[in-house]
């Protein structure tokens, strides 16, 4: 009568669930290897380093099939014409129809000239602190930088000091502008630094970033300023988003960095990638703050970013990008441009 009584509370399939889930928590399928366990892969690696033009080529066709980021990474007239639909990738059920009030924010057409030749892609790990990578940041083409970081002179010598495409998330107009309510002129003048770069705002991911987005760009539209506004493409974030979760990024939400170096990939022949080593020590087991600005820690629910540099490392290994986590010289640069 008790087994009977207990079969009826818990069907069958409910009680081989709760032992499945056991088993994957006690013996899963994939275990994230420890930091000592990459940094000890990335020193056995060491500086070798050939590309693949093979493997390079084939990436990029893959990306351009899944996410077409050539003509897809940011809004235009062309690819976004009045009436759509836009559906927020970061939000269910909200969206935004593009009406004579939305459309002419947008370019006419996708802005870079394609194929670009030498990209950096610069995050802002703490890696980078004393790299000496600035020199050879500024000898690329293109520059991607990430979230309006600090271009200080005490910072030039391991970040460089040119920018070409810089991301501005909505977050950061919030907390370090006060969603630019009070006043425009300190985010004006803080992008100066930044040059004629495109600043490239991601307006339609959550909802409450698209106001202060629209503010940016018209405080910089207001104020004849010589940097041009993307508003990043919802439909090619949620696109890169799928690409890398089928590949074994689990989250909530890519970071802004692997957004790029996925946008760089498709649009650039060589793509060079600095400042992406998300763990407390360096190769030398020395403690590395997490910035190379500062130590403040993301958000762990939304990001994965030990998840997102093996898939970095994975293609550093094949020679599609090369990762740069250890110091930048002269000698090593003029090697690089020999070709392989």
């Amino acid at each position: 009568m008790f087994m009977k009584c207990l079969r009826s509370k818990l069907p069958v399939w409910a009680a081989l669930c709760v032992l499945v889930l056991c088993w994957l928590y006690i013996f899963p399928s994939y275990r994230l290897p420890s930091d000592k366990d990459i940094a000890e892969e990335v020193l056995r690696q060491g500086q070798v380093w050939t590309k693949n033009q093979t493997g390079i080529d084939t990436f990029r066709k893959v990306i351009m099939e899944c996410c077409d980021p050539r003509k897809m990474f940011a809004l235009t007239k062309e690819n976004s014409p009045i009436g759509k639909v836009l559906w927020y990738d970061g939000e269910l059920y909200h969206s935004r129809t593009i009406n004579n009030d939305t459309y002419p924010l947008f370019v006419k057409e996708a802005p870079l000239k394609v194929p670009l030749k030498r990209c950096a892609v610069v995050g802002n790990g703490g890696v980078l602190r004393n790299s000496g990578c600035g020199w050879d940041i500024d000898q690329a083409d293109f520059v991607m930088r990430c979230n309006l970081p600090p271009l200080f002179k005490d910072y030039t010598a391991d970040v460089g000091t040119k920018s070409h495409l810089v991301t501005a998330n909505p977050s950061i107009i919030e907390k370090r502008f006060q969603n630019l309510l009070w006043s425009r002129k300190r985010f004006v003048e803080s992008m100066k630094v930044y040059g004629s770069s495109y600043i490239y705002m991601s307006a339609f991911t959550m909802k409450p970033g698209t106001k202060p987005s629209l503010r940016a760009y018209y405080a910089l539209a207001d104020t004849s300023s010589n940097q041009k506004v993307l508003f990043a493409n919802p439909d090619f974030l949620k696109s890169v988003g799928k690409f890398w979760k089928r590949r074994g990024v689990h989250a909530k939400r890519l970071s802004t960095g692997l957004f790029l170096v996925s946008l760089a990939l498709g649009l650039c022949d060589e793509v060079m990638v600095y400042g992406f080593w998300p763990f407390s020590e360096n190769l030398n087991q020395q403690p590395i703050s997490h910035h190379y600005y500062d130590n403040i820690l993301p958000d762990s629910y939304f990001h994965a970013m030990p998840e997102e540099f093996l898939q970095l490392w994975n293609l550093h290994k094949s020679g599609v990008l090369r990762l740069h986590i250890s110091h930048c010289t002269e000698i090593q640069n003029s090697n690089e441009n020999k070709p392989h």
